[in-house]
Order: structure tokens, then sequence, then C-alpha cells
């Protein structure tokens, strides 16, 4: 797990446009890094659309949203568009970001074990550093918590 104060691990993962992203090569703006488990499920798209619907608030603040699971490009890029998300969605197939972060672990569903993403969110300063580390997500109240942790405010 990335504990609050420590240097937040660098990557690099294809966007849902298939561009390239590198984390350090956005140094000198906060960084909103939220890990979800899938594209278009109930949770996943209540927790995407709730950033959206705030999205005009976290720019104010000054930082930019990226979200990462480990479905493809081409799936981040039909959700992308299916609810209308402002902010990039990066592919992470292979988990090996999400295990960086500390959030690819054992999860249990209706009886099954089985490893998977858990929601999880990095609030990551300018200077590269984690501010907020935010585990176990709860969709609904995603956002609200998310601006808490920038200092901002919903309205």
């Amino acid at each position: 797990m990335i504990d609050e104060g420590q240097e937040a691990p660098d990557f690099e993962l294809a966007a849902d446009d298939g561009t390239p992203v590198r984390l350090s090569a956005l140094r000198g703006t906060p960084v909103v890094l939220y890990f979800y488990p899938r594209d278009d499920t109930s949770g996943c798209t209540k927790q995407a659309c709730g950033l959206r619907d705030v999205y005009d608030e976290i720019k104010r603040a000054g930082a930019l949203v990226l979200g990462v699971s480990p479905d493809e490009e081409a799936s981040h890029a039909r959700f992308k568009a299916k609810h209308a998300l402002p902010f990039r969605l990066l592919a992470d197939p292979d988990h090996e970001v999400a295990e960086a972060y500390g959030v690819w672990r054992e999860k249990k569903l209706y009886g099954r074990t089985f490893m998977g993403v858990h929601r999880s969110t990095f609030v990551i300063n300018q200077s590269g550093t984690v501010e907020r580390a935010l585990y176990g997500v709860k969709p609904a109240s995603h956002a609200v918590a998310v601006l808490a942790a920038l200092g901002a405010s919903a309205g």
C-alpha cells in the first residue's frame, strides 16, 4: 500500500485514445489518480460520473483526473464516450500499476475469491508526493471525498 507523504510510483500507460501517459511528465499539476475495477459496471459508472459531475470544481482546484483499470483502451474509449467523461482513462491490463499502488488484491464476491482492483484514489501533489490515499472508496461518495482532499467544494 502507498502511504500519504510517499512519492507516487511513476508509470506509463496508454490512455483511452492510445496516447501514452507518464505520471512524472505531469509534475507541476496535482493529479487525482483513481483505480476502479471495470468499465461500464454499475459501481464504476457511478464513480466515474460522480467525478464527471464535479470536474469543473476539480479543474478550479488546478488538478487533473486519471482513471485506471485493467480494461483495454478500446473499452475505455467506449465507456468514456458513453458517459461523456472529460478525463483520461488508462489501460493497465497486466495490473502492474495497480500492483505498484497496492490496490491489486484478493477480493470476495458471491462466495468466490479472485484477484482484482480495490477502489482506491490517490491525490498526488505538484511535486509527485501522495497527499491523500483513499482506500475502499464508495462510488456514491467518491467525488465528495476527492473534492475534500483537494480542498475544493461542489457548487
